[in-house]
């Protein structure tokens, strides 16, 4: 039994009906018409509902994965198509979801761009799918950041434009009604807007998101888990994930990116939610500079041990590598970490430092 109800014609009319222009915008509209995810069989609990075949191996975003910094001095047009995606994959082994992603990860892919460019964004709904779906950008100065523009039925694609006006780092997601469905399950992403001069220069960039995800299950209960609308209205997560899977970028599960002791690396942070704050913190190290809500044209806080992150923000953040070891990555209120599946690795390679850190007496 799949997690995305049946599309219907009366669905997908509702979902591009009265309602759909206030909430796009985030914004509830009182008394709007919007699509409902309960409108369905109820679903066996999971227990009693067999994983299913998956469509995809991985749903983790490679966050080495992300476009290079801009070299250039002038605005241009930049193209980006992403497509919208509804596929089966593991959360964790033996425990399968019907995920919803721009162009099949989490977090969608990274839009990269430069304070006055154009940007052409193209979105299509991939012929399959079960719901229509739309992109709100918070680095649009637009009605519903884009989402009105954008809105699109199975099958259906779409190209608007919009000028990149302010720098920072900004969430995008999906704006349809019951938003918070469609982010919970995975559609969200980051676009980066640098200033005119670009950012300053490091040895490596890494690309992180967080979400919840509302099931019908226990964290760690085998079978194929059916998104709970109940417990998202409690606010109360199966799981807290970090890039959509379970420990997914850790050396036990796909594998943690690395850099050399003696290097410096940015982190990109998106907090898709849709509703829980993270606290964002490097176990092993401090954040060396952070621009809190992805604000780079503010001065940094600096050496910061943990920083708080919005649903629907970012952040940006430094460190750099001492001494070798794990830098875990985490969201400080742990039992997301310990029960919940919240956590990423970065590696750190290299000789000791006794001088900064001695393991042995």
């Amino acid at each position: 039994m799949s997690s995305i109800p049946t599309a219907t014609r009366r669905r997908v009319l509702q979902a591009l009906g009265v309602g759909t222009a206030a909430i796009a915008g985030c914004a509830g509209a009182p008394g709007a018409e919007t699509e409902q995810p309960t409108e369905r069989t109820t679903p066996q609990e999971p227990s009693m509902n067999p994983a299913q075949q998956t469509d995809v191996d991985r749903i983790a975003a490679d966050p080495t994965d992300i476009p290079a910094p801009i070299d250039r001095s002038e605005p241009k047009t930049v193209s980006v198509e992403m497509t919208t995606k509804e596929q089966v994959a593991e959360v964790e082994p033996g425990v399968t979801y019907t995920y919803m992603t721009f162009d099949g990860q989490v977090p969608g892919p990274m839009i990269r761009v430069r304070r006055g460019d154009t940007v052409e964004l193209t979105i299509t709904n991939e012929a399959g799918n079960s719901m229509p779906h739309n992109i709100d950008l918070h680095a649009v100065r637009g009605p519903g950041g884009g989402a009105e523009a954008s809105m699109v039925t199975p099958g259906q694609t779409k190209t608007f434009r919009f000028k990149a006006t302010y720098p920072g780092s900004f969430i995008y997601h999906c704006a349809v009604p019951n938003l918070d469905m469609h982010i919970s399950s995975g559609m969200f992403g980051m676009i980066l807007v640098e200033p005119k001069k670009g950012l300053p220069e490091v040895d490596h960039e890494f690309y992180f998101g967080q979400h919840e995800l509302y099931t019908k299950g226990e964290a760690g209960e085998e079978g194929h888990h059916d998104f709970d609308i109940e417990s998202m209205k409690a606010e109360d997560p199966t799981y807290v994930l970090m890039n959509g899977e379970k420990y997914a970028i850790t050396p036990d599960g796909y594998g943690a990116p690395s850099m050399n002791v003696g290097e410096t690396a940015r982190v990109y942070f998106a907090v898709g939610g849709p509703n829980l704050d993270s606290a964002f913190h490097p176990i092993g190290s401090v954040w060396d500079e952070v621009w809190p809500q992805g604000a780079t044209a503010s001065d940094p806080h600096r050496f910061v041990q943990t920083t708080p992150v919005k649903p629907g923000s970012t952040v940006v953040a430094t460190l750099h590598a001492e001494v070798p070891g794990p830098i875990k990555l985490v969201d400080h209120a742990l039992s997301r970490v310990a029960r919940k599946g919240m956590m990423a690795v970065i590696n750190r390679e290299g000789e000791a430092n006794p001088e900064v850190f001695q393991p042995e007496g």
